[in-house]
């Protein structure tokens, strides 16, 4: 049986004056990719970012590990071993790729070393870009630097955010294999509307509409049930 590794519960988030979240629940099990789901504006980047402490939620708890980090500081979110990549990638165009990189990194010891050569390997491009500005690179490059950049401290769990958002197709494809990679060593919870992304990839899902949990289970299902995909996702 797969461990939870982090239980969202009836969490309700406000941002300034507008209720964006009115209960939102979802599990992440060790070892699994959690695809959330619901078409925009349903509350999907908000619940990543309640787990991340940028929006805290006002009502409900976010249990990780097995510890309460509801509304804890972002920075500890992260140092107990919590990834992002958020939905506008957060390069810093003005730094090269080997300088995004090793401010991202919280060591430099062989460990973590040896995990940048093997994120080189999975993303080439990134390699070969090494000395170039963040900034000069393409949509699909970007994406794979904020990807490595969240991936290289060995994090538990990895928030992915609207990965192949704005990608060509052989782009989304690279984004995709490198996910499917990724997911051998860690724990991903995954927001796509890219529905055939989010089926390959996707092990379990929650589907999140006006701010709340309306439907759940395993993305098996959810490929077999066009009532459903119909309903909320407005996919045939």
């Amino acid at each position: 049986m797969m461990t939870t590794l982090l239980k969202v519960e009836g969490i309700q988030t406000y941002i300034e004056q507008y209720h964006i979240l009115h209960g939102v629940n979802f599990e992440a099990r060790q070892g699994e990719v959690t695809v959330l789901l619901g078409r925009n504006g349903g509350g999907k980047t908000t619940t990543l970012r309640s787990v991340m402490g940028l929006n805290p939620p006002q009502k409900g708890s976010i249990t990780f590990d097995g510890k309460d980090i509801t509304g804890r500081p972002t920075y500890e979110i992260a140092n107990q071993g919590i990834g992002y990549v958020p939905e506008d990638q957060g390069v810093f165009g003005e730094l090269t790729v080997e300088e995004n990189m090793k401010v991202a990194m919280r060591k430099h010891d062989d460990t973590s070393m040896a995990r940048l050569d093997w994120i080189l390997e999975l993303f080439p491009d990134l390699k070969t870009f090494w000395k170039k500005q963040g900034g000069n690179l393409s949509g699909g490059q970007k994406q794979m630097l904020a990807i490595s950049r969240a991936y290289v401290n060995n994090s538990k769990l990895l928030l992915i955010d609207e990965p192949s958002k704005g990608l060509a197709p052989i782009m989304v494809e690279k984004v995709m294999n490198s996910i499917q990679q990724m997911k051998k060593e860690t724990t991903i919870i995954l927001v796509e509307q890219n529905f055939y992304m989010a089926s390959t990839i996707g092990d379990c899902f929650y589907i999140l509409d006006d701010g709340r949990t309306v439907h759940q289970g395993l993305m098996q299902e959810l490929k077999e049930n066009e009532e459903i995909r119909r309903q909320y996702l407005g996919i045939a």
